[in-house]
């Protein structure tokens, strides 16, 4: 009986443990926001187009809500999947939604000149500019757009939403 009682109060610790520490990281951690695919509306987040044509794809373009605090946060928060290198990690930007496949980019170091993620900025309604930054330390305001564009490092091919 002793044993029993013993086991029971072990996994009911167990259990209150795991339970404790359940708040604790949802009262950390905020719940991420749910992506739009479509342009994001005046400062509601951050608009995200990923031109995939070079790649034999279409333009994609999605809101990344709220304030994300860098360029790869709005990315993955407009609901882009973003594989790095395995050199430098998300610092450099080898894979959007798995393209190019790892067939054509082992993503170990990085691409080659003519076959990269550019990265591009723009105010809402404006004109793309290139990025002199990193997108993992790139802060995007709420309101602007972040471009993407798989190529020689071209602009995304549409119009700045």
């Amino acid at each position: 009986m002793f044993r029993l009682r013993s086991i029971v109060r072990v996994r009911l610790a167990g259990l209150v443990a795991a339970a404790v520490a359940a708040v604790a990281l949802t009262a950390v951690e905020p719940a991420p926001q749910a992506a739009h695919a479509a342009a994001c509306t005046g400062t509601s987040g951050v608009t995200v187009v990923v031109d995939f044509g070079a790649l034999g794809g279409g333009v994609q373009v999605a809101c990344a809500l709220g304030d994300p605090a860098t360029g790869v946060a709005a990315l993955q928060g407009a609901g882009f999947t973003v594989t790095g290198t395995s050199r430098w990690g998300l610092a450099f930007v080898c894979r959007i939604n798995g393209k190019p496949t790892s067939a054509t980019e082992p993503c170990v170091n990085t691409p080659p000149a003519t076959a990269y993620w550019s990265y591009w900025h723009a105010p809402a309604g404006g004109s793309w500019s290139y990025s002199s930054s990193g997108a993992g330390s790139y802060n995007p305001a709420p309101g602007s757009v972040e471009g993407w564009s798989f190529g020689a490092g071209a602009a995304p091919s549409i119009a700045v939403p």
